[in-house]
């Protein structure tokens, strides 16, 4: 029981834990440290705490990151003092650009300790800047303050990260000694009573009310007004939370008659199931074609969700300047890197696609929507018969099997550079649908294998991640986190011994200073890392070896980590025949 705490730490820790439960944030990701021992202690004796224990802190916040991104509910970040919490800050920056919902404790030194010279003592109320939703700097537990602060502060920063938009928030807790559960000040018989109707409740100490999130319907009919008589319109899927999104997206372009463009993080991108006439999925390679690009400019664009992978695509836009041109988030930030956005409207994108799509006659096929779809399709023919004739184990192959292996009930989860690059753009859509997970808010390679294990966490199925070696190596120690995970966990190393991205930027041009400083070749293989931490191997040469490997990987329980090595120059190379075929495929 709480009240039983033996000092006012872990009482204080104890109701802080207890409330975080009550409001559905069950998930502790918690690094080992000395000042935050009342909080640990606190998760280690709660019943109901699910816990991940690891030793580096940036790879937990990645943790909690990955995991609120499956679940789509927050889950907490406890670290102790000093520069610990300052290792938090790139999941924090990635959480808050994504409006991903997380939950940062971080234990610090009482005020009398702080500015004074007092070890692993730094200023961390202030610490993530305007990267957090909301921070609030708890007091040190004191017989003089009521602990029911606790309970309302929990409350507040719950409410505050999942609200729009959502994001992380940062509780920093003071604590004096003792830090260890040892005896002390209990709680008195005046706090055991001011708590009881709290404690017996079983609920939150306040309860808030969520946001009503419809749009408004005045401008919701100027909106239906405007787009009536358009037809050479486009839908963008960006970056979708939840399978339904994605879906709302898909119909609303059914409605609209218009192409729907969807990103590989759309949700509507893989899966035989999401077959539509408007699914436009190979838009990107479509658009390899200049002539047909030039001549099916769009007048309207409405563009939904986060942002869309494809370069290609945002400078088409670009380019086209078409008007209307409408962006749909659940957040009030802007977005419009190219300035052209000429309505914006904050609001789920279920409801909006819903609200919208009633005030729109439905429209059947017409001859701008058949022209999108037979350039996808041809383009979709031609990358399939090259897939099947060209046993080379590519890194667009490796894409492409990786979408049409992975199974409907798991997870994948895309690394930044390039394999979510030749995801978005190689991927089959008629294999299975997974939840597709990627940081692309800030669009960092750190953190990615921490980030897929929380993910991993929170959708507590099978989960495969595609990674490209530099992305490895900056996050070599999280794979200590896959042993945490219960379902098989396949980790599909794309290992080209360097920056393979930038042979595709200008900078490739000036070989003088290029190699040595942006393809960084690091000369390493994977398999003693594999070895280190307990994970089956494979490293596959041909393509059949491959799928055998991805299918061996999981049926098995335990974490497997497959290599495949590839070339960047044979890669850059490939990727511009497979341009080249594709204009003239569309042409």
């Amino acid at each position: 029981m709480i009240f039983d705490a033996p000092n006012r730490n872990l009482l204080w820790a104890g109701l802080l834990i207890e409330e975080l439960v009550r409001n559905g944030v069950d998930h502790f990701f918690l690094a080992p440290g000395s000042r935050s021992s009342p909080l640990t202690a606190a998760v280690a004796l709660h019943p109901k705490a699910q816990r991940v224990m690891h030793f580096d802190e940036r790879g937990t916040a990645f943790a909690a990151l990955g995991y609120a991104r499956a679940a789509g509910r927050p889950a907490a970040w406890i670290t102790t003092s000093g520069t610990a919490v300052a290792n938090g800050m790139p999941a924090v920056v990635e959480a808050a650009t994504d409006a991903v919902p997380m939950v940062l404790l971080t234990a610090d030194r009482p005020p009398e300790l702080r500015e004074t010279g007092a070890n692993q003592t730094i200023d961390q109320p202030g610490l993530f800047g305007a990267y957090v939703r909301w921070r609030f700097d708890l007091p040190a537990p004191d017989v003089s303050i009521d602990p029911a602060v606790a309970l309302t502060t929990i409350d507040q920063a719950v409410y505050r990260a999942g609200r729009t938009p959502g994001g992380p928030v940062h509780l920093n807790c003071m604590f004096r000694e003792p830090l260890a559960p040892d005896e002390g000040r209990r709680a008195t018989g005046a706090e055991r009573k001011r708590l009881h109707a709290w404690f017996e409740a079983g609920e939150p100490y306040t309860t808030y009310a969520p946001p009503l999130s419809l749009p408004a319907s005045e401008a919701m009919d100027d909106l239906a007004a405007s787009l009536r008589g358009i037809e050479r319109g486009i839908v963008v899927a960006g970056r979708m939370r939840t399978r339904a999104e994605g879906r709302a997206a898909l119909r609303l372009a059914e409605r609209l008659g218009w192409p729907l463009f969807p990103d590989v993080g759309s949700q509507v991108r893989l899966g035989r199931d999401c077959e539509a006439p408007v699914r436009v999925a190979f838009f990107d390679q479509v658009l390899t074609n200049e002539a047909f690009a030039h001549a099916h400019r769009p007048e309207a664009v409405l563009h939904l969700g986060g942002r869309a992978t494809s370069k290609r695509l945002s400078r088409f836009l670009e380019a086209s300047r078409p008007a209307p041109f409408v962006v749909v988030r659940n957040d009030p930030f802007r977005f419009d890197p190219a300035h052209q956005a000429s309505h914006r409207f904050e609001s789920d994108i279920g409801a909006f696609c819903e609200a919208l799509g009633a005030r729109i006659a439905p429209r059947s096929a017409r001859p701008w929507l058949s022209a999108w779809r037979a350039a996808s399709d041809r383009v979709r023919a031609h990358l399939t018969a090259f897939f099947s004739e060209d046993e080379t184990l590519s890194e667009p192959a490796v894409a492409h099997l990786v979408s049409r292996l992975v199974p409907a009930a798991g997870g994948l989860v895309l690394a930044s550079s390039m394999p979510v690059r030749d995801a978005d753009v190689f991927a089959t859509p008629d294999g299975e649908a997974p939840h597709v997970a990627l940081n692309r808010g800030a669009s960092g390679i750190d953190g990615t294998v921490a980030t897929a294990t929380g993910f991993a966490h929170g959708r507590a199925a099978p989960v495969t991640l595609l990674i490209g070696d530099l992305a490895l190596l900056h996050d070599l120690n999280a794979l200590a986190l896959v042993r945490t995970v219960r379902h098989p966990f396949v980790i599909v190393a794309v290992n080209n011994d360097g920056g393979g991205i930038f042979h595709f930027l200008p900078i490739a041009r000036h070989p003088e200073i290029f190699e040595p400083y942006f393809g960084t070749p690091h000369g390493r293989s994977f398999e003693p890392a594999a070895r280190m931490f307990d994970l089956a191997y494979a490293h596959p040469t041909t393509k059949a070896a491959f799928v055998e490997a991805f299918r061996e990987a999981h049926a098995r329980r335990a974490g497997t980590l497959i290599e495949v090595r590839t070339d960047r120059e044979e890669n850059l190379a490939l990727h511009r025949t497979l341009e080249s075929r594709a204009a003239e495929a569309v042409g």
